[in-house]
């Protein structure tokens, strides 16, 4: 069944679908966005290859009805951007590259302009980011967006889950160049904070690319990694993950052990999902909304 994005606001509180509070813009109902501002959809951690009929037994079909759903939206996106693991790590180097084709061949399905594309440390870690490198380009990049900056960091590639002190500076001359009340958004994998270092979710040295950002008055983060909706605040930066498209994991430190939650077969698909987000240039503000998956 398609469902549209009027169907999908309606649908505001139902089936995992959330409209994050304080976040002014566009409401069910609304009309479409004025010329000055735009929404994308997010996705993250596809994990192409897993393999595991207790956490996602529909682990080859889950991407493609998400790109199903996103290509019935009666609003075309601006853009789609992954933000990273959009494979399961393995160390076979010929199964990395194919598991790259095939998530390559889904998300090609997408009916947008653009997509953007970001490595997780299961895409980068094991080779430095140099497979991911030959099928989705620059680890980190910038690209501006009807006057928002946007900003790919790489803190996957480096096996010490670092940004690393080459990429800082680059991040720091990019900085330069813009006013302090520019909007910018960061697009990351791993969380630009210490959420719960003791499952990996942080950063290393996540302190000195916030004190870069910190000047900078109009700054969101928006990340993957740890499998579900999370909001934080650093100063006066906002963060927020998403959802994954494979699996959902505990909340953090809430279990003993950091392992997928196993599927629930009265509720299919329950803590996976996308977001939309609606970007109010003028004022610098982001409104999410969480997307479910739907069964076929």
């Amino acid at each position: 069944m398609e469902i549209d994005r009027r169907d999908f606001m309606k649908l505001a509180g139902l089936g995992g679908i959330v409209f994050a509070s304080g976040l002014a813009g566009r409401i069910a109902g609304a009309t479409r966005p004025k010329q000055e501002e735009f929404y994308f959809v997010q996705l993250s951690d596809t994990h192409i290859g897993f393999d595991g009929p207790k956490v996602n037994p529909d682990a080859r079909g889950t991407l493609k009805k998400a790109v199903a759903a996103v290509n019935s939206l009666d609003q075309k996106p601006d853009f789609i951007v992954f933000t990273g693991d959009l494979t399961h790590t393995t160390d076979d180097v010929k199964e990395r590259r194919g598991r790259m084709a095939q998530f390559q061949d889904i998300a090609g399905q997408l009916n947008v302009t653009t997509v953007h594309y970001m490595a997780g440390e299961h895409d980068a870690a094991l080779d430095r980011g140099d497979a991911y490198q030959e099928f989705f380009g620059k680890l980190n990049y910038t690209f501006d967006h009807k006057g928002v900056h946007f900003i790919v960091l790489d803190n996957v590639s480096d096996p010490g889950a670092i940004v690393g002190e080459a990429q800082l500076k680059w991040l720091q001359s990019d900085l330069k160049r813009l006013k302090r009340d520019a909007p910018i958004v960061v697009l990351t994998h791993r969380p630009l904070f210490d959420l719960y270092p003791q499952w990996d979710w942080a950063t290393a040295d996540a302190r000195s690319v916030i004190d870069s950002l910190m000047p900078y008055r109009n700054v969101t983060v928006f990340y993957g990694h740890i499998h579900q909706e999370h909001h934080y605040m650093t100063g006066h930066i906002a963060h927020h993950a998403a959802k994954s498209l494979m699996f959902p994991l505990p909340a953090p430190g809430s279990v003993p052990k950091r392992a997928p939650i196993p599927w629930d077969a009265a509720s299919p698909y329950k803590g996976l999902g996308y977001r939309e987000i609606g970007a109010e240039v003028k004022n610098a503000r982001y409104e999410i909304s969480e997307l479910a998956i739907q069964g076929a």
